[in-house]
């Protein structure tokens, strides 16, 4: 997949190719190309074309989105590199980003079937509409729980989601399996999403790689905020909501006091442990197969994740 992700630096033009280079030498844990090549795998020691190449699109994909992300949230940081934001500029990193879209399709139409661009170009949109969704609610409180896992599920828990779907098809799966791989990779995204904001309040950001507290700082309501919320008294509620609104300045710290204080740490966690049990749970008729086990080992890799997250010390 490396080899094959750094050959794709020559498919763009001679002037931008440094920055692509930038963005996709950024590595990452690589969790989506892993959901390909697990829901695909068949025990065959032979790397299936296929899947490298479908494993590079949603990657591509992928870094795109987090480049927008990442300007969207100002954030300084990622995978402990400056931002393509900060290291080229904003309107630079917006057009990066298109790029890194484009040539993902562009990849993705090499197919001899039109399947896989479909597939992609239909999850490329709810990935950006979600994006949109999330982006117009900053600062308002009006933004409910419900409302909060539609965008979540598809900005982030979507490309899991075809990731498993076109894995499972392109590596040849029983009927029926790319179906089942789907949900399980739905239920993984959204698990994986939930970890991500809660690691946004409870992490350490030379652990995690990226700039941390955007979320509080952007008036963003994610799961951490609607647990403290339910929790506060009445006072420190609204006050609350004002810093989300954007009327008074964010207090970072003492929030993360109250969620210690409050017990929001494991309320969140006990949300992510259960999407992680539907996820395996929708596997569970495809025990058998020798992809089952690899993609339970994402699972095991989340959980070990929300362990090492540390509350601070309540007081």
């Amino acid at each position: 997949l490396n080899r094959f992700l750094h050959e794709q630096i020559a498919g763009f033009e001679p002037e931008i190719r440094a920055m692509a280079a930038y963005c996709i030498d950024t590595t990452g844990k690589r969790i989506r190309p892993a959901l390909v090549f697990f829901s695909g795998w068949q025990d065959d020691p032979r790397v299936s074309p296929d899947l490298v190449r479908v494993a590079g699109v949603v990657e591509l994909v992928h870094l795109a989105t987090l480049v927008h992300d990442d300007i969207m949230d100002e954030a300084e940081l990622r995978r402990g590199r400056p931002t393509a934001d900060r290291r080229y500029g904003r309107v630079a990193a917006v057009l990066l980003g298109d790029a890194l879209f484009s040539h993902a399709l562009h990849l993705a139409s090499q197919f001899p079937t039109t399947e896989v661009c479909l597939a992609v170009s239909d999850s490329t949109r709810r990935v950006c509409a979600g994006e949109i969704i999330q982006t117009l609610r900053r600062g308002s409180t009006e933004v409910t729980p419900a409302e909060y896992r539609r965008a979540i599920d598809l900005k982030t828990a979507e490309l899991f989601r075809v990731s498993c779907l076109l894995g499972s098809r392109l590596g040849g799966q029983p009927d029926g399996h790319a179906e089942a791989a789907a949900r399980f990779g739905r239920h993984l995204g959204i698990a994986y999403q939930i970890y991500d904001d809660l690691a946004d309040y409870f992490g350490e950001e030379k652990r995690i790689g990226k700039t941390l507290g955007t979320d509080l700082a952007s008036g963003k309501l994610t799961l951490p905020l609607f647990a403290l919320l339910e929790r506060l008294p009445s006072a420190e509620r609204n006050a609350l909501l004002d810093e989300i609104r954007g009327a008074q300045p964010s207090q970072f710290p003492l929030h993360l006091r109250q969620m210690t204080a409050h017990g929001v740490f494991p309320a969140v966690a006990a949300a992510v442990a259960a999407e992680i049990a539907a996820a395996a749970g929708a596997l569970g008729a495809w025990s058998s197969l020798p992809s089952t086990p690899l993609l339970l080992t994402l699972c095991q890799v989340l959980e070990q994740q929300v362990a090492a997250l540390k509350e601070p010390a309540a007081g």
